[in-house]
């Protein structure tokens, strides 16, 4: 409610956005923030009150994209240099500083032209080097003067393994340790406020991690819990790309029978920077993402699907759109239609075949399974004709 400041208002403005509403992500619950959760409310059918509660927040995340990824720039989970070309949650992170410095991004994790020119307009106000690369200085300069949460705020993080560092980090203590450790923790795939607090949903976070990588689960952070946090900050390493447009449909057939939640699966966010557990966000774009790098048939990546939709609206990256689809195009759904793709209702996946008329199949991922069980990669039927949106996206 306003008033409220912090990490969950961070990501609460984040989620506006992300649905179209210009709010500045600073934590801070103002009046511009309470104006979007009620017109955001009413677009939605929900209860007009301002207050984000069970249904508004069940509404926000009812998204066919990642969850945000919050992590400290300043952390080892992020390169020293972050430079245009590269995508996921450090760009995420960055691209929502900026906006509180007084840019206007989309923040959708890509660190594009609109992004690099925003760094330098940033490093210029701010009297740095006007290289477009945000490295040590840049950063410093972005975490200056903010006093929330949400990896704003929170003291600068420092490496577990140094001696600042206690030998266990509990639950109870604040400090750049625990920023270091939230940051750790969100690239491993938890979702938590970059705040320096040790408190119950990051000592939840330390219990489930220990718990995946078979440690003791203590909720303490110890010698192998340190070590298995920094044992793999960087996304695993796929085949080198090649191929191009004339591959997506292969590469992207090989995959059908995937499921959700397993190992093959979730490397797929290894395209967008992400090592996080497909059965716990969705994961289409991420799937077309992965494509596209193996194939090498585009640069652009992203787990968003009115991303793919603008870029190639824009004739961006070898994208465009067409009306005469073949097999190998990416396509886009809009389920309750609007033809903005950005709703919360999205869908998208690969043209398989075409039968003439308004019928085609797909390969899609995070799917139904069609002889029942998980989600995961499969062939569906699909139709312009079926009372949603539908979008070809040609590459080339």
């Amino acid at each position: 409610m306003q008033g409220t400041k912090g990490g969950c208002v961070t990501e609460l403005q984040r989620l506006l956005r992300h649905f179209g509403y210009s709010v500045d992500v600073d934590g801070d619950f103002g009046p511009a923030t309470e104006s979007a959760v009620r017109n955001f409310q009413s677009t939605h059918g929900l209860s007009v009150d301002g207050q984000v509660g069970p249904n508004t927040k069940r509404e926000l995340y009812d998204t066919d994209e990642s969850p945000s990824t919050a992590l400290d720039l300043r952390s080892a989970s992020c390169p020293a240099n972050i430079v245009e070309g590269q995508s996921g949650g450090c760009v995420a992170t960055l691209q929502a500083l900026l906006n509180g410095k007084g840019q206007h991004l989309d923040v959708d994790g890509q660190f594009g032209p609109l992004t690099l020119t925003a760094v330098r307009s940033f490093q210029a106000s701010a009297g740095l080097s006007v290289d477009g690369e945000v490295g040590p200085n840049t950063k410093t300069a972005l975490y200056s003067n903010i006093s929330t949460g949400g990896g704003s705020g929170a003291p600068a993080p420092i490496n577990l393994n140094s001696g600042s560092c206690p030998g266990n980090i509990v639950k109870g203590q604040r400090s750049g340790c625990v920023t270091e450790l939230q940051s750790l923790l969100n690239h491993h795939g938890a979702d938590l406020a970059v705040d320096g607090d040790f408190g119950p949903a990051t000592d939840s976070a330390v219990r489930d991690f220990q718990a995946e990588k078979g440690l003791s689960v203590d909720g303490q952070v110890g010698p192998n819990t340190k070590a298995a946090l920094y044992g793999a900050v960087t996304p695993p390493s796929s085949p080198p790309p090649g191929g191009g447009y004339s591959k997506i449909l292969d590469v992207a057939d090989a995959e059908v029978g995937t499921v959700e939640g397993s190992a093959r699966a979730n490397s797929y966010g290894s395209a967008v920077g992400l090592s996080l557990s497909t059965s716990n966000y969705a994961w289409c774009a991420t799937f077309v993402s992965w494509v596209a790098k193996q194939t090498g048939a585009s640069s652009y990546r992203n787990t968003y699907v009115s991303g793919w939709v603008k870029q190639a609206r824009a004739g961006n990256y070898h994208l465009s759109v067409t009306t005469n689809p073949q097999p190998g195009d990416i396509v886009a759904f809009d389920w309750n239609g609007g033809n903005d793709y950005t709703g919360g209702h999205e869908h998208i996946g690969i043209v398989r075949t075409v039968s003439g008329g308004s019928s085609f199949t797909t390969v899609e991922g995070n799917t139904g399974n069609p002889n029942g069980g998980s989600d995961g990669v499969y062939v569906k039927n699909r139709s312009t004709s079926s009372g949603y949106d539908v979008l070809f996206i040609r590459v080339r």
